[in-house]
């Protein structure tokens, strides 16, 4: 989800925004299917969610498409519905990888239909740069990283190791806001450590 989440970061996921399903209160208390209090996500959302395919998994990324909605990327852009999503290059930046690579990306900001903007990011030339239409069914949604080029996402079907559409029921909470963060790959020992270890400016940072 970079450059929206940082690694390192420590968020928490509002459970109430949609309600409680099976995989979003206390064990026991919801059935298998169906949800009490539920309130549909709204596109743009950053979500927590089971992942369908493997439950015990938990991801997070931004939700796109809605139920009805056809979803395709061309040349890298977004189409939502045949029209392609606005987006405006803001420019170039590094990233460091866990091996100690530096990559070069570029950082667009990316305006969805329903007029919610959030940052984005592309390596250039993505595995899922170009995908057939996808007809997010009713009753499921279709979820995207920010990190457009090294997602595992709704554009890659579960049987290839992937996300495919994601029923409500294994919807668990929106993010709103990164509690702290601490530099990448240290570890809690370091930060203890090394107090510079936290990322001060991301303290109860709000996110969109």
């Amino acid at each position: 989800m970079e450059p929206t989440l940082l690694v390192g970061d420590e968020i928490a996921a509002a459970k109430y925004a949609y309600g409680y399903g099976p995989y979003s209160a206390p064990f026991g208390t919801i059935p298998l299917k169906g949800r009490v209090l539920d309130r549909p996500p709204e596109r743009g959302d950053i979500v927590v969610f089971a992942l369908p395919r493997d439950p015990k998994q938990t991801f997070v990324k931004r939700l796109i498409g809605l139920p009805g909605d056809r979803i395709q990327m061309k040349g890298g852009s977004l189409f939502i519905n045949g029209a392609e999503v606005a987006r405006r290059r803001v420019g170039p930046l590094t990233l460091t990888t866990e091996d100690g690579r530096r990559v070069r990306a570029t950082r667009y900001v990316e305006t969805l239909p329903n007029g919610r903007s959030h940052d984005i990011m592309t390596l250039g030339g993505g595995p899922a740069d170009d995908t057939p239409v996808f007809l997010v069914p009713q009753d499921s949604y279709f979820m995207m990283g920010d990190n457009r080029d090294n997602s595992l996402d709704s554009r890659f079907a579960p049987e290839e190791g992937g996300v495919g559409f994601v029923k409500a029921d294994y919807l668990i909470g929106r993010v709103d806001r990164v509690l702290f963060s601490i530099s990448p790959y240290a570890s809690w020992g370091d930060a203890l450590l090394k107090p510079t270890a936290f990322r001060l400016s991301r303290l109860l940072h709000a996110v969109q």
